[in-house]
């Protein structure tokens, strides 16, 4: 009988600790609007991975989940990270432009947008760690482009899996344009 209970306990122990590991690790969410349109879909579920930033810094292409300003909304958003601390983010006739700290300037090779930014936009640059988010629907999304930036402490994790509906099963698209800065 002891054996029974232990094993029991046993069981029951590392089922505890598996749940509570996933918890600190992984969260679902349910993609809410149409901001991240074409490669995330309104009600589209997906996996975040909330400890990957914690080896690495978040790099221009992630898909993110994030806290947006307390003035802007209460529920967490879904954009992609486009500039980094130290860049100034400009967009003229829907070409999308990083002025580096180096003084370089690169135009972003953005294949997942759909509908280019309609409007112009002149950035600040941006400050120490924070960073320049858009919804990849450039037409229907509320971001950095309203006049703020994403402090690194109101990032969630990264978009990683999706799981829900099965037609969007796989990884999301996290866009790394490394190979286009150079």
């Amino acid at each position: 009988m002891k054996t029974i209970i232990r094993d029991v306990l046993m069981v029951v122990v590392i089922a505890a600790v598996l749940i509570a590991g996933l918890q600190v690790t992984v969260q679902r969410i349910v993609v809410n609007g149409h901001s991240m349109n074409y490669t995330l879909h309104d009600g589209q579920q997906l996996l975040v991975n909330k400890i990957v930033y914690r080896f690495h810094e978040p790099e221009r292409g992630d898909i993110i989940v994030l806290h947006p300003p307390p003035e802007v909304d209460k529920e967490n958003f879904i954009k992609r990270i486009i500039g980094l601390p130290g860049e100034k983010v400009v967009i003229h006739d829907g070409r999308v432009f990083i002025h580096k700290e180096d003084g370089s300037v690169i135009e972003l090779d953005e294949p997942y947008v759909t509908n280019q930014a309609i409007r112009s936009y002149q950035g600040e640059k941006i400050p120490e760690g924070e960073y320049f988010v858009m919804g990849d629907n450039r037409i229907n999304s509320g971001d950095s482009r309203a006049g703020w930036t994403l402090p690194r402490e109101d990032i969630v994790g990264k978009a990683w899996f999706s799981v829900w509906p099965s037609k969007y099963w796989g990884s999301v698209f996290n866009y790394d344009f490394h190979e286009n800065e150079e």
